[in-house]
């Protein structure tokens, strides 16, 4: 049986609910995140709305940046209990769709619709979702359908705003061919750099490098894009709730007190964290460093922040603080760093 998969995505989530509160909003550029502090703010931008993305703002933009851009936007602070409460009613109505879904973030999801066979009818029931959603919580979403989990949330991402589009099997390479790298889901600014520094602009160009080239190039994940390009995707839709935690660790090759080192590790930690964080639009209140010690003696050190934050600055200042009070308080070689944040 052929996979058929929906991925559903809400339009500017967070902007949206806020704009639904206050209609006054509707038609203004709007930016949720932190204070901007008239320029001098530290934090990031969540969301903005389609106005707002005019003057070029985006997620995790810094807020000085978009207050540079557009000072004139209404800047408004997270009202996270609020968009979690919505969330968990449009998610309830996604489930009743299909008994295969997979919820990955408060405003995306995936349906494995495979049961219904055909594209027809998934279109239709794909169109009567979003329906549900917008009779209820007034808020527009967009749906990508393809035979896996990469193309349908390819095609969302092409669908928007409050769209619906369907890429079939006969259709992934016309889909895929002509855009542009960083449509890829996994390839970020940097490698697309990289990518560029070689003359490989689009899709289509990533496909003439070998897997082996790939590999050389960028390690297990060069086989990833190798198999992206390509529209080869095998990940199930596996029904789970919305990730409570992420986190990471490393082990050192030798056990250190090598500051540098540990440092170094640690910010790689930090950077992976950070941009699961940001990816997913999650945010984080309590976070925990892990610590391994010469003779396998573990210990954690937690920190609950006041308030939800997707900040790096601040997520960066309180991890270290917390390694660095390992450090102070205990003389043995370390083994191993991790760190763990809690999504709120």
């Amino acid at each position: 049986m052929q996979r058929i998969i929906l991925h559903i995505d809400m339009d500017y989530f967070f902007a949206q609910i806020e704009e639904r509160e206050n209609p006054r909003f509707k038609g203004k550029p709007l930016v949720v995140g932190a204070d901007p502090k008239s320029g001098q703010g530290r934090g990031v931008v969540s969301t903005a709305n389609y106005e707002a993305r005019k003057y070029g703002i985006h997620s995790a933009m810094p807020i000085s940046i978009a207050y540079e851009l557009c000072p004139e936007a209404i800047f408004l602070p997270v009202n996270m209990e609020l968009y979690q409460q919505v969330s968990e009613r449009i998610m309830k109505i996604i489930k009743k769709y299909s008994q295969t879904w997979e919820i990955v973030s408060l405003d995306e999801a995936y349906l494995d619709l495979s049961f219904l066979k055909k594209y027809k009818k998934t279109k239709e029931l794909a169109k009567k979702l979003k329906d549900e959603i917008f009779a209820k919580e007034k808020l527009t979403s967009t749906a990508g359908i393809g035979q896996n989990k990469l193309i349908a949330k390819m095609a969302s991402e092409k669908g928007k705003p409050n769209g619906l589009l369907i890429i079939k099997p006969n259709q992934v390479k016309e889909f895929l061919d002509p855009l542009d790298v960083e449509d890829l889901p996994g390839i970020g600014p940097k490698t697309a750099a990289k990518l560029r520094a070689i003359d490989i602009n689009k899709i289509k160009d990533l496909k003439k490098i070998s897997k082996s080239k790939l590999q050389e190039m960028f390690g297990k994940v060069g086989e990833e894009f190798y198999e992206k390009a390509r529209g080869i995707d095998e990940t199930p839709v596996t029904s789970e709730e919305i990730i409570k935690s992420i986190g990471r660790q490393i082990t050192f090759e030798r056990d250190t007190r090598n500051s540098e080192i540990i440092f170094k590790g640690f910010d790689e930690i930090i950077k992976d964290i950070y941009r699961q964080i940001s990816e997913n639009k999650f945010y984080f209140k309590t976070l925990t460093v892990i610590c391994r010690f010469h003779g396998f003696e573990t210990h954690t050190k937690s920190k609950t922040l006041l308030e939800p934050t997707n900040g790096l600055e601040i997520l960066k200042k309180e991890a270290k603080n917390l390694l660095l009070r390992f450090l102070i308080e205990n003389p043995k070689l370390i083994r191993l760093i991790g760190l763990r944040v809690k999504i709120s």
